[in-house]
């Protein structure tokens, strides 16, 4: 959801990306930033427009952890590349508009938040220069949406009529089992 409200966005899948050839194409750049909590971080909230501008050039890159905060924690864990970048963050004064997932403390944000706040920060900063008043507006009616569905469980779907789920066998039957030992 975030990458389609993002002109120059890109994708890279993955868990380590320490050996990854596109992650390292873009590190080879001078100016890549991780996105990523911490108190030693360069901290955009409290920086002057100048100071955001020659710490971080022009068109930085930037990356950011999609996933839950484990995954999150295990990705840059792993990645020695990732784990070499200077660090940014932001301070962050809004409760997050995610209320149907639950967060490790109260202001911490989904990744759409995050890079929401980000750009507007980037915006203060002169990096940025793009319009993010409808940037949530998708994130906000998914949350809509999901809410008004766990208020009203029997509200029409996508589907015409309510199918049937029959549980599964997850294992084969033990005659169909081929185990071979050696």
């Amino acid at each position: 959801m975030t990458k389609l409200q993002l002109e120059n966005a890109e994708i890279i899948v993955g868990v380590d990306f320490t050996n990854n050839n596109r992650v390292n194409e873009i590190l080879d750049k001078e100016n890549s930033f991780l996105l990523y909590p911490g108190k030693d971080n360069f901290n955009l909230s409290t920086k002057e427009s100048s100071e955001i501008s020659a710490f971080m050039g022009n068109n930085p890159y930037i990356f950011i952890l999609d996933g839950t905060w484990p995954c999150a924690r295990k990705m840059l864990k792993l990645s020695k590349n990732l784990q070499k970048l200077k660090r940014v963050s932001f301070d962050n004064e809004i409760k997050s508009k995610f209320i149907i997932k639950q967060q490790p403390i109260p202001l911490c944000l989904s990744t759409i938040e995050s890079v929401y706040t980000l750009l507007n920060l980037l915006i203060e900063g002169n990096l940025e220069h793009c319009d993010t008043k409808k940037f949530l507006l998708p994130f906000e009616k998914m949350i809509e949406y999901q809410v008004e569905y766990i208020l009203n469980p029997n509200m029409n779907t996508y589907r015409p009529t309510q199918r049937e789920i029959n549980p599964r066998d997850r294992y084969k039957k033990s005659t169909q089992r081929r185990i071979i030992f050696k």
